[in-house]
């Protein structure tokens, strides 16, 4: 846990357009097909549930976005940035993921990962996610060419 405050440390705040710069950002640093700029502006705009999560000095360790339909949670992108990888912060983000969806009144969470990102597949099975699907060639990669999506959901 060598540089992670305790988790009761972090400060969870609801995203707002002054956090987009950053959130985006984190995410272009983590991910090799990110998110754009606009889509984090259309999912504020939207109302989606986007939350920031930041070290006692202010910076930015974790974001999560959240769209509720009917009864069911979609957890539509959530990031780690890569200096607070692998010190538990992605199960804890899991944990509160779930509480706020039941707080909203939903049933489960849904997401989708890339078949390709072993370490994510692994935490979200290990925390009680089930694989119920795939969506074909959902994500983009390698030069034109497109990843299946897993479908994974966690009955609350």
């Amino acid at each position: 846990m060598t540089g992670m405050p305790a988790f009761s440390q972090l400060a969870y705040a609801p995203m707002t357009a002054g956090d987009v710069d950053e959130v985006w950002a984190l995410e272009q640093s983590v991910f090799p097909y990110p998110w754009s700029r606009a889509n984090f502006a259309e999912s504020l705009s939207s109302g989606y549930d986007a939350w920031t999560v930041r070290d006692p000095a202010g910076a930015l360790a974790a974001y999560y976005l959240l769209m509720y339909v009917v009864d069911e949670a979609h957890l539509l992108d959530v990031a780690v940035s890569g200096a607070r990888q692998r010190q538990g912060l992605g199960r804890h983000l899991l944990d509160r993921i779930a509480a706020r969806a039941r707080d909203q009144g939903m049933a489960s969470v849904l997401l989708e990962v890339r078949p390709s990102n072993e370490r994510a597949l692994e935490v979200y099975r290990r925390h009680g996610y089930a694989e119920i699907g795939r969506r074909k060639g959902y994500y983009p990669a390698g030069p034109g060419g497109r990843e299946d999506a897993i479908v994974m959901r966690l009955e609350l």
